[in-house]
């Protein structure tokens, strides 16, 4: 969130991205407990394709949970947006396609506070999705990094696992998953088979 002294008069948007397994989740849900606790009104979001925790569950892969409406795309958004609405939240937001980056800037400047968390990169290391504008647009961004499950460094990318070998690049990009599935990695040590 802005620091108090450069906080927006009216709306704002707020980005919490970074790889798999560096806490994106967690810091959403931490904020929105804050919130709460301001007694704000606070309505989380989470995209259909992303059932792993359950249907309306979002949680984080340390166990934090809370109760959120799904959506199938980022219209319907609007659908279940409550009048008294002040803290729109919104967990995996690189699967939302389409107008998702218009609905948030335009929830802000109807004075809201937006708050999304998602993969910044896909399993390939290039930009995700509505990922790279919504950074851009947003007045607050924080890029959280896991530790590197091969070398123990900084990680900022997701490495795919396909029967225990990096997933090939022209693979599918959206494949839902944990830890079955990825790892987090630094630089170094993500591998593309493939990429030219």
């Amino acid at each position: 969130m802005p620091a108090r002294h450069l906080r927006p008069s009216s709306g704002w948007i707020e980005v919490i991205c970074g790889s798999m397994f560096s806490g994106k989740t967690e810091e959403l849900l931490r904020r929105l407990r804050r919130a709460t606790i301001a007694r704000q009104r606070v309505q989380l979001f989470k995209p259909a394709i992303d059932n792993r925790y359950g249907a309306h569950t979002i949680a984080s892969h340390d166990g934090m949970k809370m109760e959120g409406l799904v959506i199938q795309d980022a219209h319907e958004l609007l659908t279940q947006l409550a009048d008294d609405t002040t803290v729109v939240a919104i967990d995996e937001v690189q699967f939302l396609a389409g107008d998702i980056t218009q609905i948030c800037a335009d929830l802000a400047h109807r004075g809201l506070r937006v708050i999304v968390a998602g993969l910044d990169l896909d399993f390939r290391g290039e930009p995700f999705g509505p990922m790279p504008t919504l950074i851009a647009q947003a007045e607050s961004v924080d890029k959280l990094h896991a530790i590197c499950m091969t070398c123990g460094g900084e990680a900022s990318r997701t490495q795919r696992l396909i029967d225990g070998r990096p997933a090939f690049y022209e693979d599918p990009v959206v494949m839902i998953g944990a830890s079955e599935a990825y790892e987090a990695r630094c630089r170094a040590c993500h591998e593309v088979p493939h990429r030219s």
